[in-house]
This record gives structure tokens, C-alpha cells and sequence, in this order.
């Protein structure tokens, strides 16, 4: 690992749970191997781009980092729904992570409906550059999932695989396909592969017990949260 600098960011409102104030360390770094990153997924670590963080929160231990089972996660109706639903007709390609004029379309276009729908921040536009930075150039191999739908592009996915697992980085949709459910149909299909490659885990971030965002993540059973303890616990 080639570490540039560290940092933790000044305290700030939450944006998980009101009334509680939220801490990140940060580290940025210029190289990282898929092993380095899988101790540091353990260690309660995420990435996006460049930047590893994790929580430092002062008075508060809910972020706990979740992952999924592999060899005994069982879809609930919901999900197999999903399946019936996506299967077939969205067809998923895994290649190398590629900057495109389609892919800021589909990425604003999300961004808006989020914002809207959400109360997301409203950031503009996402520039070539930053797009570049968030999901093009990265420390280790990344995947990127393309989902295609008659042709037409309406999910992107970006995924890590470490020794151990595969971890969900971040997902953006057509919002006029938002009755699929793709976040949903992203995260099996994350564990189909992770299935098929004889992986056990696969890690979907942090999950907040009552944040409306991450409590989706709950869903996909079995699964391990990661105590202030350091240990993964079903």
C-alpha cells in the first residue's frame, strides 16, 4: 500500500440519524492490493476512489459495516420477485471501469430524481473530472457493471473483489426504471457472482438501524454486522 496522507474530518450534524454527530477518518492513498483492502474491509474501512474512510464518531457506534452471508443467504419474496421481474431481461456486462458521455447522462439523471424524491444535496452536474476520479481511477482493480435493458443502458455498478468477497462500491439507475427495484437486482446479482466464485461474503457498506437509506441492506439474510468489538457477529 502506498498511503498519502491521513486525516479525520471536524465533527458535523449526521446525515443518518437527527440529533447525532458524525466523525470520519480518512486516509488517501496513491496504491492498494486487494489483500490490503480486505484487512482494511475487516478493520470496518470503506473506499470511494482514492479516499479509505471509516466512522470516528464521538458519541455514537451505529454505523456498523454489514456483510452477507454467501453460502447461506436465502431470498425473501420480495427478492424473488425481483429475480422474476429482472432476470432475463436485464442483461448485465462486467468489464473495466470506462468514462462515457451515456454514463454522466444516467448519473445526473439519478442524482436529480434523488435530490428531488430524497432531499439529497443538489451538487449540479457531475463534471468529467470528479466522475473520473470517483469511480475511473482507483487504487486496485475495480469492476464496472453495466446493466442494459433492450439495449439501453440503466444501471451502473461499481464493484471491488478481495480475496474473501466482493464489495458493493456504488450503484446509479435510470429513475424511469425505479419500479425494477435494480438496486435490489444489483446487490443479488453481486451475490450470484460471489456464489459462483466461491467467495463467502459479500460486504454492501454500512448499515444504520433506523436510517430509511441503508436499511435496505438488513434484508439480504443471512448476514454479520461488525461490533465495536472489531468481531462479525450474525
Amino acid at each position: 500500500m502506498i498511503s498519502l496522507f491521513q486525516y479525520e474530518t471536524p465533527p458535523g450534524p449526521c446525515g443518518y440519524l437527527d440529533g447525532q454527530t458524525w466523525r470520519y477518518q480518512h486516509e488517501v492513498v496513491a496504491a492498494l492490493t486487494p489483500a490490503e483492502y480486505q484487512e482494511r474491509l475487516e478493520g470496518g474501512w470503506r473506499r470511494f476512489g482514492h479516499l479509505l474512510f471509516r466512522p470516528a464518531c464521538p458519541a455514537c457506534a451505529a454505523c456498523r459495516s454489514l456483510r452477507v452471508d454467501v453460502a447461506r443467504f436465502r431470498p425473501n419474496r420480495s427478492q424473488r420477485r425481483n429475480r422474476r421481474l429482472n432476470e432475463g431481461a436485464v442483461v448485465l456486462t462486467i468489464g473495466r471501469p470506462a468514462l462515457t458521455r451515456e454514463k454522466l447522462d444516467l448519473y445526473d439523471r439519478y442524482h436529480a430524481h434523488q435530490t428531488a424524491a430524497k432531499g439529497w444535496p443538489d451538487h449540479g452536474p457531475k463534471d468529467a473530472a470528479s466522475y473520473r476520479d470517483s469511480f475511473v481511477d482507483n487504487p486496485l482493480p475495480v469492476e464496472e457493471w453495466r446493466y442494459t435493458l433492450a439495449g439501453r443502458l440503466v444501471g451502473v455498478g461499481y464493484v471491488d473483489r478481495v480475496p474473501a468477497g466482493l464489495s458493493a462500491i456504488y450503484l446509479y439507475y435510470d429513475p424511469a426504471e425505479r419500479d425494477r427495484g435494480l438496486g435490489t437486482w444489483n446487490v443479488l446479482s453481486v451475490i450470484d457472482r460471489a456464489a459462483g466464485l466461491g467467495l463467502p461474503h459479500v460486504y454492501l457498506g454500512y448499515h444504520v438501524a433506523g436510517s430509511e437509506s441503508l436499511d435496505y441492506k438488513a434484508s439480504f439474510v443471512p448476514n454479520q454486522t461488525r461490533g465495536p468489538d472489531g468481531g462479525w457477529h450474525d
